[in-house]
C-alpha cells in the first residue's frame, strides 16, 4: 500500500474529488480549468495529442460553472470538470477532420450525442483530441494531425484510434475523456498509456453515426471516473437506431469493494487463437494478475480460445473493400492526401470478387456467435488488452506491414461483434516501464459489473507507478 502523502496538483484531481471541491468551494472550476491548460502546455510541443485547443474558450465555460456553483445550481453531474472529446465526436460548428488531409474540413451542425451529454452536464470541454486516418490505425499517425505519442516513452505511440484521448489522460489533461472504438480503439490505447477504459455495450452510449461494433466510451485514469461518466454519456439520444432502450442504472454503486470478487466464475485467456503471439512480459502480467483474482475468492480457470485467424481475416478484408470503395468514390487529388499505408490496405480489395467479400462478411457473425458461447461458461473473462506493449510511434501497425495490420485485435474485436462490455485495466509494466493492460469483459448488458470487477481489480492489483511528467520537469 502506498504511503505517499503528497497533494496532487489540481490537474491531478478525480472528477469525484474536483466535484467535492466545488461543494465546499475550496477550489473553482476556473482554478482547475487553468492548472489543466498549463499541464497542456507543458505536455503538447511534446505529446501532440490535442485538435481544437482553446483555452480562452474552455475559461469561459469555466466562468459559467463558477458562477453556477456560486449560486449552488450546478448544471448537471459533471459541473466545471474538465474533460476532452475525440476527434471524430462532431462538435457543433467545428469540422470533423476523421484524422485526415483528405477529408473536407465542413463544420458540424449539431454536437455528436457523446458531445451534447457532456456539455448539458456542466463539464468544461477543454479541447478535442486526435486519431489516425479515418481510425483505422492502431496508432497517433495522421495526415491531418500532427504525430502523436505516448507520456511514458515520447519514442513509443498512445495506440489508437483513440490516440489522442489515451495519451491526454495519462498525461493529466483533466480527468475526463471520451473516445471510440470498433475494434480496441478504447482498449488499445488505454492498455498502453496505463488508463482505465471502458467499451460498454454496444448502443448503451448513444452514438452518431452508428456502426456494427462501434462504441463510444470513457478514458480515464480511474474506474471511479468512468463510472461517474457513464451516468451521463448513458443518457437517451433517438440519433442512435442501435441504441438500447435507456435503463436508469446505478452507476455509484461501482465500488462492491474486493468481495466482488468472491465466488465468481473468471476465464482467463492468454491466447487469442489468431493474430500475433502474446510476448513472455505480457503474459507474466495477465497471469500475476490471475493469480491476485484467485486471492481474492475468484476462480480462475484456463479458457479455450474461440477466435480463428479465418475471423479475424474475414473482418479485415470487408473493411478493407469498405474502405476501398469509400476512397474510391473520392476526387484523385483527395484520395491522394490518404496515409499511403491506408490506401495500400483498402486498395488491396479491388480484387475481391462478391463470394469473397460475401464469405468475409459472415466471419462478423460467426465471431459474435464464438464469442458469447466461450464466455457463457464465465462471469467475466480476463487477458491481455493486446500482445504486445506499446510500440515505436512512427508504425501505424505493430507489424507494419498493410496486408498483416490487425494482427493485435485478436484479443479485442470479438467483444465489439458480440456487443459485450469490455474494459482495460492497468496491470503492470515492463521492464523498459511501459504499461501492461488487462482486459475484464462480461455478459452482454452488464456494464455496471465489468466497472464493479473493474474496481475490486484496482485495490487488489500491484503498485501503480507515478504517472509520467512533461520533459524538463
Amino acid at each position: 500500500m502506498s504511503t505517499d502523502t503528497t497533494t496532487p496538483a489540481l490537474h491531478e484531481l478525480g472528477a469525484h474529488a474536483l466535484l467535492q471541491a466545488y461543494r465546499e468551494r475550496s477550489l473553482s472550476p476556473v482554478e482547475v480549468t487553468e492548472a489543466v491548460i498549463r499541464q497542456i502546455e507543458r505536455w503538447e510541443p511534446a505529446l501532440c495529442a490535442t485538435w481544437l485547443f482553446r483555452p480562452e474558450q474552455a475559461l469561459d465555460q469555466a466562468r459559467a460553472s463558477e458562477a453556477r456553483w456560486l449560486k449552488g445550481q450546478p448544471q448537471g453531474l459533471l459541473d466545471g470538470v474538465p474533460g476532452t472529446l475525440k476527434d471524430n465526436i462532431a462538435t457543433a460548428g467545428d469540422p470533423t477532420p476523421l484524422g485526415s488531409a483528405a477529408v473536407s474540413l465542413v463544420p458540424a451542425a449539431a454536437d455528436a450525442p457523446p458531445a451534447a451529454r457532456l456539455k448539458e452536464a456542466g463539464a468544461v470541454i477543454v479541447s478535442k483530441t486526435t486519431m489516425p486516418d479515418y481510425g483505422m490505425l492502431s496508432s497517433g499517425l495522421s495526415t491531418f494531425h500532427p504525430l502523436s505519442r505516448n507520456p511514458w516513452d515520447l519514442s513509443k505511440g498512445p495506440g489508437g484510434s483513440s490516440a489522442g484521448a489515451g495519451a491526454a489522460a495519462a498525461a493529466g489533461y483533466g480527468p475526463l475523456h471520451v473516445g471510440t472504438d470498433i475494434g480496441g480503439s478504447l482498449r488499445l490505447p488505454a492498455g498502453w498509456c496505463g488508463i482505465y477504459s471502458l467499451k460498454p455495450s454496444l448502443g448503451r452510449i448513444p452514438i452518431d453515426p452508428p456502426f456494427t461494433g462501434r462504441a463510444a466510451g470513457p478514458m480515464t485514469r480511474t474506474v471511479a471516473d468512468s463510472a461517474l461518466m457513464m451516468a451521463t454519456l448513458s443518457l437517451p439520444d433517438a440519433r442512435d437506431t442501435m441504441s438500447l432502450p435507456y435503463q436508469d442504472i446505478a452507476w455509484g454503486q461501482f465500488d462492491q469493494g474486493a468481495d466482488k470478487l468472491r465466488g465468481l466464475r473468471i476465464g482467463l485467456l492468454l491466447y487469442a487463437g489468431c493474430g500475433l503471439p502474446v510476448e513472455p512480459e505480457i503474459r507474466a502480467a495477465i497471469e500475476r494478475a490471475a493469480a491476485l483474482f484467485e486471492q481474492a475468492g475468484a476462480r480462475v480457470e484456463p479458457m479455450a480460445p474461440f477466435m480463428t485467424q479465418a475471423m479475424l481475416d474475414g473482418m479485415d478484408h470487408y473493411w478493407r473493400m469498405r474502405s476501398h470503395l469509400d476512397l474510391s468514390a473520392l476526387p484523385p487529388a483527395q484520395a491522394d492526401r490518404v496515409l499511403p499505408y491506408i490506401r495500400q490496405w483498402a486498395d488491396s480489395a479491388a480484387g475481391f470478387d462478391g463470394p469473397h467479400v460475401f464469405n468475409a462478411s459472415q466471419q462478423f457473425h460467426l465471431t459474435r456467435l464464438a464469442a458469447v458461447k466461450a464466455c457463457s461458461a464465465f462471469d467475466y473473462v480476463i487477458s491481455p488488452t493486446s500482445p504486445m506493449p506499446a510500440f515505436a510511434a512512427e508504425l501505424p501497425s505493430p507489424t507494419n506491414d498493410p496486408l498483416h495490420g490487425l494482427e493485435h485485435i485478436g484479443f479485442t474485436v470479438p467483444f465489439n461483434m458480440s456487443e459485450q462490455p469490455a474494459a482495460s485495466i492497468n496491470c503492470g509494466y515492463t521492464q523498459s516501464g511501459l504499461p501492461i493492460g488487462l482486459q475484464i469483459a462480461g455478459a452482454r448488458f452488464d456494464d455496471l459489473g465489468v466497472l464493479q470487477v473493474s474496481r475490486a481489480f484496482e485495490l487488489i492489483r500491484d503498485a501503480q507507478r507515478p504517472w509520467p511528467q512533461p520533459p524538463g520537469t
